[in-house]
């Protein structure tokens, strides 16, 4: 099976009750316990960061969510680098027009290298660039 990457739009889905693509996100979820999902430390750190201003409940549950990310065998994390940050650069300078945040081009450039075209995502900049948008 060909694995899938994990945006920051499906982990903030996943375990936000009030976002408008929760309820989609959680159904989906047991579908994938077969798959292998790649995501990355800066998916992650864009995670943490969306809800770092939320109350210390879901603060205390967001950390352990990625604490979990973390120990989970079918969650792979591609750990940050100065290349990976270098190359994420790159594309985001290339792509100036496009209004991509840096997190999405190092995401990009991952999926790349990892030979990955499915995203779980709903962001149309992974389209513009080639990839297959899981939730639309």
């Amino acid at each position: 099976m060909q694995p899938i990457f994990a945006d920051t739009f499906y982990w903030t889905a996943l375990i936000n009750p009030r976002d408008q693509w929760h309820q989609q996100v959680k159904a989906l979820s047991p579908k994938l316990s077969q798959q292998h999902l790649v995501t990355m430390d800066e998916v992650l750190i864009e995670f943490l960061n969306f809800f770092s201003t939320s109350n210390a409940y879901m603060r205390n549950g967001v950390a352990d969510q990625v604490q979990n990310i973390l120990n989970s065998r079918q969650v792979q994390v591609v750990a940050q680098t100065r290349n990976s940050f270098l190359d994420g650069l790159s594309l985001y300078a290339q792509r100036l027009d496009k209004g991509y945040s840096l997190t999405d081009c190092i995401s990009m450039q991952t999926m790349r290298r990892q030979g990955i075209i499915q995203i779980l995502t709903h962001d149309k900049h992974f389209a513009q660039e080639s990839f297959v948008i899981l939730l639309k």
